[in-house]
């Protein structure tokens, strides 16, 4: 087990907790570090990642993230990145929580808040949205890795310049993930740094804890911040 996860494993189990950020944060990294960690703990837990994580919300991501979003109305990408979420707590998360396992998810609501916020809906419209969407439920903690916009993009190997696009260039969908921007990736340097800014200020509004963790430095100090803050906010 990772050191200075032991103590958190029990105040962990049946929780809710998202990690979320903008590109290269390395939210997913984390993500997998705190699951390998609980799992040698004896947690059980559902890992899972937002958009998609269903048969059914994989489509909507397809439909989000491998295209052009040029002609999509903003009001639009919201309710499908909201779509897609409802089937995941309906048909994962929701489930998973009544049997008293800890879910963990890349991605949120948050998400939402930040990159349809920085696309122009009303970030705290989306709040309203998903008390519509999802009913009463919410995660526990939501982990916000913050990283400079231009060290997220050296990170997933992109520069500058390649993000200096706007909404009406073209995305060349993949069936591979990862071999080409998406759909959120392509857009502008300046789209990106609202995206950060927006993800900064999430916290003052958002209905459960949100805590913004320095993601600049090697992995194991980011999992080292992420464990103190979780040791903070857990009761």
């Amino acid at each position: 087990m990772i050191v200075g996860v032991a103590h958190l494993a029990k105040r962990l189990h049946g929780r809710f907790v998202v990690f979320d950020g903008p590109d290269g944060a390395g939210k997913s990294s984390q993500h997998r570090r705190l699951e390998a960690s609980l799992r040698d703990a004896g947690i059980d837990l559902v890992s899972c990642h937002d958009p998609g994580g269903t048969a059914i919300g994989e489509r909507i991501r397809a439909v989000l993230l491998d295209h052009d979003l040029s002609a999509m109305d903003v009001n639009c990408e919201t309710m499908l990145f909201m779509a897609s979420r409802a089937q995941l707590v309906a048909e994962v998360i929701r489930p998973a929580l009544a049997a008293k396992k800890t879910v963990l998810c890349d991605r949120f609501i948050t998400s939402t808040c930040a990159y349809q916020g920085a696309a122009g809906y009303d970030p705290k419209r989306v709040i309203e949205l998903a008390r519509y969407a999802l009913g009463d439920l919410w995660p526990d903690i939501t982990i916000v890795l913050d990283v400079d916009t231009e060290l997220g993009f050296s990170r997933i190997g992109r520069k500058p310049r390649q993000a200096e696009k706007n909404r009406r260039s073209k995305v060349t969908p993949t069936l591979i993930p990862g071999i080409e921007p998406d759909a959120m990736e392509a857009r502008s340097l300046d789209f990106h740094r609202r995206v950060r800014k927006l993800f900064q200020e999430v916290g003052s509004y958002y209905p459960t804890p949100v805590v913004l963790v320095d993601a600049a430095g090697d992995e194991e100090t980011v999992f080292q911040r992420i464990v103190t803050e979780l040791d903070r906010v857990l009761d």
